[in-house]
């Protein structure tokens, strides 16, 4: 009798193992980004849990993870640390910034973190970033500028990674109240508009994490299929 519990107890983590592996966890703690991933992984047809839903919760160490000097290797920490923490998930992790032509690719990878306060996060980090990034441009003509994103999904033992970009210029005013960190004064050459301005799914069109992240998860999907 014990044995036959003991074997369906057994079949019943192996049910659970196999379910947690559908789910892409998402390892991000700022608001937008999760926004916007949670509707590329859903409509790739994956299901999507964040951190907190996951259960995990925020450690002092993860302030340390992006210590690189480029976005990918960032990335690839971040998908690192938080596959440990996973219990069996997929994890999709990215970085991401904007890289000003006129600023030697500043503020780059530095992008959340470029006006130096610390004590400010979500709307008030952004606003203070970007008063930064208009002052650093005030007395220059050229204003080209891209937004560039690395993406990352590890499970078990195999690994996929993309870059997407996509490219603009920055306003000298703010346009819309959509998006999120530099978004209201990045001009988006493909679509003729402000990112700020347009909506989450034309963003998504050509955004660099639009297309870093729609990638990785084709390059999960097909891997997904011949391992299932």
């Amino acid at each position: 009798m014990s044995g036959d519990r003991d074997e369906g107890a057994a079949a019943l983590r192996v049910a659970e193992a196999a379910q947690r592996s559908a789910v892409i966890l998402l390892a991000t703690r700022n608001a937008g980004k999760l926004r916007e991933l949670r509707a590329l992984v859903a409509s790739a047809g994956w299901e999507a849990e964040s951190l907190d839903e996951a259960g995990i919760a925020e450690r002092p160490e993860e302030d340390a993870l992006e210590i690189y000097e480029t976005f990918a290797e960032n990335a690839r920490a971040k998908a690192a640390y938080f596959l440990e923490r996973a219990d069996g998930r997929v994890v999709l992790a990215e970085d991401s910034g904007l890289c000003v032509h006129a600023l030697g690719g500043a503020p780059g990878v530095r992008s959340k973190r470029w006006s130096e306060r610390p004590d400010l996060s979500g709307a008030a980090l952004d606003e203070a970033n970007c008063r930064r990034l208009l002052e650093a441009l005030s007395t220059q003509p050229n204003r080209r500028a891209s937004y560039v994103c690395a993406a990352v999904m590890l499970w078990g033992d195999r690994a996929v990674a993309s870059v997407g970009e996509t490219t603009g210029e920055i306003l000298h005013d703010p346009c819309g109240d959509r998006g999120f960190g530099y978004d209201p004064y990045f001009w988006s050459t493909e679509l003729g508009a402000c990112f700020g301005a347009v909506s989450a799914v034309e963003k998504a069109r050509v955004s660099h994490r639009g297309r870093a992240v729609t990638q990785v998860l084709a390059g999960f999907a097909k891997d997904f299929a011949e391992t299932s």
